[in-house]
């Protein structure tokens, strides 16, 4: 199996059977997305406990398959991070993403690197692009506690 095979069965897998799909119990931090040119939405519950580490996150929506897989994911890999790493690995993935070649920061395990660069064939296709970041605007969002909606054509 060759990278571009590996990345493609990542996101069908997490595109069919996302995980973390549903509603954290006792959230202290939310926010909603949406991109109203896929039809994209997603609603990010976030429980960070007092050290500012990520105890829980989950997510509702739905989207395309690249929206989901996306959201599902990121909320695999951040966690059990703390607040600052989360913060890292949003802005490495979406300078990735939108620009660079590859993924720069040394949180990540390899593993955990192959899974988010799996995405990173998006930045071929512009529309789609926001399919893939909603979430992770929507993670910044609901970390600053920020009480308007994210719309990807504001961004």
């Amino acid at each position: 199996m060759n990278l571009k095979e590996l990345y493609q069965e990542i996101i069908l897998d997490h595109g069919k059977n996302p995980r973390n799909l549903r509603k954290t119990e006792n959230f202290n931090k939310d926010a909603k997305g949406n991109n109203p040119l896929c039809g994209d939405k997603v609603h990010i519950y976030l429980k960070l406990n007092e050290n500012k580490k990520v105890e829980d996150i989950s997510f509702e929506g739905q989207g395309c398959a690249i929206s989901m897989a996306s959201a599902s994911i990121m909320t695999d890999l951040v966690k059990g991070k703390e607040e600052f790493e989360v913060k890292e690995i949003v802005s490495d993935f979406l300078d990735m993403i939108k620009e660079k070649d590859e993924l720069n920061n040394d949180i990540l395990h390899d593993d955990e690197k192959t899974k988010l660069m799996c995405l990173s064939g998006v930045k071929n296709y512009p529309m789609r692009v926001k399919c893939a970041t909603l979430s992770w605007h929507t993670l910044t969002s609901a970390i600053n506690n920020s009480q308007e909606e994210i719309n990807t054509e504001s961004n």
